[in-house]
C-alpha cells in the first residue's frame, strides 16, 4: 500500500515466500526495487512484474524502527 511518503509499505509476507526470506517484515517501506525508485505500490507492482523469477533483485527498505537496509531477493513464480 502507499506509505503516505515516497515508498510503498509491506502489509503482509507470505511464510514462506520470495520476502520472508529475504527479510522483509509487516511494516517495512520499499523504496528501491533493482535499479527502480519506488514511490508508490503502484510502482511496485510493475517493478516486481518486470522481475525476472530466479534472478536475484536488491531492496532498500526502511524499518519502522527508522533504519535503511539492503536485501537481496530472489522473485519466484507464484502458481
Amino acid at each position: 500500500m502507499d506509505a503516505g511518503k515516497p515508498g510503498a509499505r509491506v502489509v503482509g509476507v507470505h511464510v514462506p515466500g520470495p520476502g520472508h526470506t529475504a527479510g522483509l517484515v509487516r511494516g517495512d517501506v520499499l523504496l528501491v526495487f533493482g535499479t527502480t525508485r519506488i514511490d508508490t505500490a503502484a510502482d511496485l507492482a510493475r517493478a516486481v512484474a518486470r522481475a525476472r523469477p530466479g534472478s536475484e533483485v536488491t531492496l532498500t527498505v526502511r524499518h519502522r524502527s527508522g533504519g535503511y537496509q539492503q536485501l537481496t531477493v530472489v522473485p519466484a513464480v507464484v502458481t
